[in-house]
């Protein structure tokens, strides 16, 4: 994957954002104007903790950022608990967005899973690497040559 665009999780993630603002615009979720917020809110820091966690440089910081999204997710399951026993959802809404949502954290656990034993632990791991050391080296001598010794 080169783009977390292409993520599995964050599409799914997506998807789940995507679900939840339709539900929270319909009465009489939409009048619960604290509960309508907090779970967008959650909703989007899943898609946004997946995108940052990838765009960082190392392996152990992405996992963090991954745990962060599954802790909202808990807080979305959570809000929509109290949404479908306030009536503001129905039980087929309550369904769809609970399986969405169990299914994006078995995805980003899978993945949390595959990163802890994945040799490669990121960019900031590879820095001390000889071939990176190597092509410092090179464009030191090309700097040398350019301006002189």
């Amino acid at each position: 994957m080169k783009t977390f665009e292409e993520m599995p999780a964050w599409q799914r993630a997506r998807e789940l954002t995507r679900e939840v603002y339709a539900v929270t615009r319909d009465y009489p979720f939409s009048k619960d104007y604290a509960l309508s917020s907090q779970i967008r809110r959650a909703a989007v820091s899943i898609m946004a903790n997946i995108a940052e966690g990838f765009e960082r440089d190392g392996t152990p910081e992405f996992l963090q950022f991954l745990s962060i999204s599954k802790g909202s997710l808990a807080e979305v399951k959570t809000h929509l608990f109290i949404a479908f026993d306030q009536s503001y959802i129905d039980q087929p809404q309550f369904t769809r967005l609970m399986n969405l949502s169990t299914n994006v954290s078995r995805q980003i656990a899978g993945f949390m899973k595959y990163l802890r034993g994945a040799e490669i632990k990121g960019i900031k791991h590879k820095r001390s690497s000889p071939e990176i050391g190597l092509a410092r080296s090179e464009r030191n001598q090309k700097s040398e040559i350019r301006n002189g010794p």
